[in-house]
């Protein structure tokens, strides 16, 4: 993220209206947000079950997370890991880690966990890889 968050600050977040940024989150009572997290515009966050997004995690644009599913009734809490990418346009559903580290491809569709170090994708979304040393520390803070 470098120089891009030198001056980052926690954005304001109101019930369900888009932040300066554009993303979106309902229940915000039950949403937790780590320092320097980048999440794209378009988003939409419902953490009525509960959403911890750690520290240094980045969200693509047009990306959904889920605690509550209504198509078919499961819910849980979200969490994503200090680190993590998900691509733009992914959508992660209820009850769901994403391990440090690990990648999501864009256009995934995440419904079990991903561990931690890992590059995963598709629909359902499934780990391709581990990550090698030199990808996490490249992008590791």
């Amino acid at each position: 993220m470098g120089a891009r968050f030198k001056d980052w600050k926690y954005p304001k977040i109101e019930e369900g209206r888009p932040t300066k940024f554009n993303w979106l989150v309902q229940h915000k009572g039950n949403f937790k947000l780590g320092y320097k997290t980048d999440i794209g515009a378009y988003t939409y966050i419902n953490a009525k079950k509960g959403v911890a997004i750690e520290d240094y995690v980045q969200i693509g644009s047009h990306c959904s997370v889920y605690s509550v599913s209504t198509i078919d009734n499961k819910q849980g809490p979200v969490t994503l890991s200090r680190n993590c990418r998900i691509g733009s346009h992914s959508v992660i559903m209820p009850a769901v880690k994403i391990g440090e580290n690990s990648v999501i491809g864009a256009f995934s569709f995440v419904n079990k966990d991903i561990p931690a170090n890992v590059l995963a994708y598709g629909v359902p979304a499934k780990v391709a890889r581990k990550l090698t040393r030199k990808e996490i520390e490249t992008f590791s803070r």
